[in-house]
Parts: C-alpha cells; sequence; structure tokens
C-alpha cells in the first residue's frame, strides 16, 4: 500500500465500515469527500465468531492504515446496536450475536492503543446517506430517503444532512424495515429472502426444489423469464406502497437507492417508482457513490457529531 504524504495523513479522517461478512477501513479525505485510493482495504468479517476475534479482525484492518492520521474515527455499523455508548444489542438476529452487551468502543480503542482518540458510531444505513449526501445523489435536497437494498433494506431519513430518528414524520426510529405489508413485516417481501421465496413460488409451485440467489434471479428476469420479472415487480412495487405515505409525511424530495440489489436497476427503478406513486411524483435516484458513500459519511459524523466515546 501507497502511504499519503505525511503532512497530508493528519488531515484525514479514519473510518471503519462494518458489515456481516467484512469490514472495511479507511482513511478519508474530507475536504474532497472521497477515500484516498491507497489507503482503503477490505477485510473477511464473520459475524458468527467470538466477541474478541471479531474485535480482533475490525481492530486489525483499523491498524493496517498509515498512521500519523487524526484520532476521531467514524465507525459505520448495522443495528441493533446503542451508538450513543458503542454497545452491541444483536439479540433476536443471527449475525453478530457474541456481541450482545459488549462495550464495542472500549474494545476497540484497547486494541488502537495511541491511535484512536475518540470513536463515534452510527447506523451503516445512515452512513450512506450522509455520503450520498455529502457527495452522490442526495446533494442538494433537504429532506430525503435514503435506501440500502440487499438481505434487508436499510434507511436513514435525512434532513439538512442530519438523520431523522424520533419524528412523527418517519417510521419508527427511521428504519422502514419496521413497516408492513399485507400484515407482515416488509422484510419478508422486500430483501433478498422475499425475492427467493416470491421467486421460488411461481416458478415451481408444486414445491419442486430450486431457489437460485437474487443475481441469477435477475439474470433470468432479462432474459424474460416472466416469474423471474413479477418476483422483482411485486418486491419493490410492494416497498413503494408502504413508503408512499411516509415520504408524503417527511416531505422528502427524492429517494436515493443503493446496495447490491440496486445493481439491477431496470428491475427495481419502475416497479418502485410505480408503487410511489400514491404518494406523488417524487423521483427515484440511483446512488451516485455507491461503494464511497458509508465510508464519506462516517468521515463526516466523526467530524461533525456532537459527543464522544
Amino acid at each position: 500500500m501507497t502511504t499519503p504524504p505525511a503532512q497530508r495523513r493528519s488531515e484525514l479522517v479514519p473510518v471503519l465500515e462494518i458489515g456481516g461478512t467484512h469490514v472495511t477501513a479507511a482513511l478519508v479525505d474530507p475536504t474532497a469527500d472521497r477515500p484516498v485510493p491507497t489507503a482503503v482495504l477490505r477485510r473477511p468479517l464473520d459475524a458468527h465468531a467470538a466477541a474478541d476475534d471479531v474485535l480482533d479482525v475490525i481492530a486489525g484492518a483499523a491498524r493496517s492504515l498509515p498512521d500519523g492520521h487524526r484520532g476521531h474515527w467514524g465507525v459505520a455499523v448495522p443495528g441493533p446496536f446503542d451508538y450513543a455508548t458503542g454497545v452491541g444489542r444483536f439479540t433476536g438476529i443471527g449475525k453478530f450475536r457474541s456481541l450482545t452487551g459488549v462495550d464495542v468502543g472500549a474494545g476497540l480503542r484497547r486494541r488502537l492503543a495511541g491511535r484512536a482518540d475518540r470513536l463515534r458510531f452510527l447506523n451503516d444505513a445512515d452512513a450512506f446517506a450522509l455520503g450520498e449526501y455529502r457527495a452522490g445523489a442526495a446533494a442538494g435536497h433537504d429532506r430525503v430517503l435514503c435506501l440500502t437494498l440487499g438481505t434487508g433494506v436499510g434507511s436513514s431519513f435525512l434532513e439538512t444532512g442530519r438523520p431523522v430518528h424520533d419524528d412523527a414524520r418517519v417510521p419508527t426510529s427511521g428504519h422502514v424495515h419496521h413497516l408492513t405489508v399485507g400484515g407482515r413485516p416488509l422484510e419478508d417481501t422486500v430483501s433478498r429472502r422475499g425475492i427467493r421465496e416470491r421467486y421460488a413460488r411461481l416458478a415451481a409451485p408444486d414445491g419442486a426444489p430450486g431457489r437460485p440467489d437474487v443475481h441469477e434471479i435477475a439474470a433470468r428476469a432479462d432474459e424474460g423469464d416472466p416469474a423471474a420479472v413479477e418476483a422483482f415487480r411485486y418486491s419493490f412495487h410492494a416497498l413503494g406502497q408502504a413508503l408512499a405515505a411516509w415520504i408524503d409525511r417527511f416531505e422528502a424530495t427524492a429517494v436515493v437507492v443503493g446496495g447490491s440489489i440496486a445493481r439491477s436497476w431496470h428491475l427495481v427503478h419502475p416497479a418502485l417508482t410505480a408503487g410511489l406513486a400514491a404518494g406523488g411524483a417524487v423521483p427515484v435516484l440511483p446512488a451516485g457513490q455507491p461503494a464511497q458513500a458509508p465510508l464519506i459519511g462516517a468521515a463526516h459524523w466523526a467530524l461533525d457529531a456532537p459527543g464522544a466515546l
């Protein structure tokens, strides 16, 4: 790895993006709103490992960055997590169960002795949204909803560049996965699992085995497979319908979409737009910085957020 010049490293912000299968460590230039290309590394992470092993991998990635940077870190973490205290709250979900009740902030500071003066944690969907607001498709929108489509549906309602969590204009905690479709949790319909199950029911109603993953279903849709086309249409039309009233209530002027499933934009966009129609005409935009936005957002959170751990 080529090291950034020493005189500039002190201006760079170190960040971590923690996911269910990987951790990314990077140095971000907050004036240019971009990670330093030579100071971004990604390492595999086992979300089912013991707590010490998980923290060792995360800290190891962080320590691999060139030193001499700021000591204020931004750390993007999926929920449920107590972002104010840095304690994991992962009870009831599969990933990071070992971190439930663990002071992740203290564990990382101990492992990063001398390199971390403070840690600022934020939800990974909020990090994505803040990055898109700073340097992507959400720029210029005072009120915007940002979505990440993957294993589930991540969301962040931003108002003048700040996440809105506790407000009557947004769903509980500002997270759309709390919504329902047909009386069932939204992610039963709109998720990797939901799309696969819908396709399986349409393609093999007799229960025949075989449940391709989402990227293969997208490929089959491109080839004209009617079950694949309908699986995408159904899921994202339902998402639009579930969101329409909230977008109207929040007075969002755009919806920005990222995440792995958004790579099939030609399948997602028309269905989501049609579903949203009940809430009026609001542009649905692909993320401008799909990979870098969470890193950029975490960097600005480290600099701008009040308080510290």
